[in-house]
């Protein structure tokens, strides 16, 4: 089987897979150098057993150097799987060993949708952002873009099972508002059958504090 047979079987069978995820500079700050002289920097980065790429444009600090993918040094480096790599940002020194900017876990994990970018920063020593859309399906996260509203989408029934949930709340709200209203008559008529007993009582009381009122004055025997 050849190499072209291979790859349409792999992307027939298994679409959701990636060979390989390249990972490229979009843009780099440096915000310092480690040259004692003042010298112009030689910049590159370099994964764990990977071959180093300079980046030749990067020579001053405090400048945003943005790039566009197409570069003759690009890519950075690559995934083939979920697993991170161990990277870093140098700097050559002609006499004593390479200056490290700052060495990081690099993981397809990182880059985030819509367009899988990742921004790594060291305040000390530099700003860079990373470019990798093949990195996504590798990491697990979706690409599919949300559902968008249009004229085809306006107007169309609902499936039976959002309908029979519609229902249901529905129902649901209207039974909660009739307990609601029964209770609140019940509260009333009670309230106001508690008023007629306390008149009730009240007048009643007033009637028998009038017969010992007329007992003590002796009123009873005066015709």
């Amino acid at each position: 089987m050849s190499v072209y047979h291979l790859l349409l079987f792999s992307f027939a069978y298994f679409p959701g897979s990636v060979l390989c995820a390249v990972v490229t500079l979009s843009s780099i700050e440096i915000f310092t150098t480690h040259e004692w002289l003042n010298l112009t920097p030689t910049v590159y980065f370099k994964c764990n057993d990977e071959n180093k790429t300079l980046l030749p444009d990067v020579k001053k600090k405090n400048v945003i150097y943005a790039f566009r993918g197409e570069e003759s040094w690009q890519p950075l480096t690559n995934f083939s799987s979920r697993k991170c790599k161990r990277c870093g940002l140098y700097e050559e020194d002609k006499i004593l060993a390479d200056d490290v900017f700052d060495e990081w876990e690099l993981c397809p994990s990182d880059f985030t949708v819509p367009d899988g970018k990742y921004v790594y920063v060291n305040e000390k020593e530099f700003s860079a952002s990373f470019l990798c859309p093949d990195c996504l399906p590798l990491s697990g996260v979706s690409t599919a873009p949300p559902p968008v509203m249009n004229d085809e989408n306006v107007g169309k029934e609902k499936p039976a099972g959002q309908r029979t949930n519609v229902a249901v709340v529905v129902l649901v709200c209207i039974l909660g508002s009739a307990v609601v209203i029964v209770g609140a008559v019940g509260a009333f008529k009670f309230w106001q059958k508690k008023k007629r007993e306390q008149d009730q009582a009240r007048f009643l009381k007033l009637f028998e504090g009038g017969d010992d009122i007329e007992d003590e004055l002796h009123l009873d025997h005066i015709i």
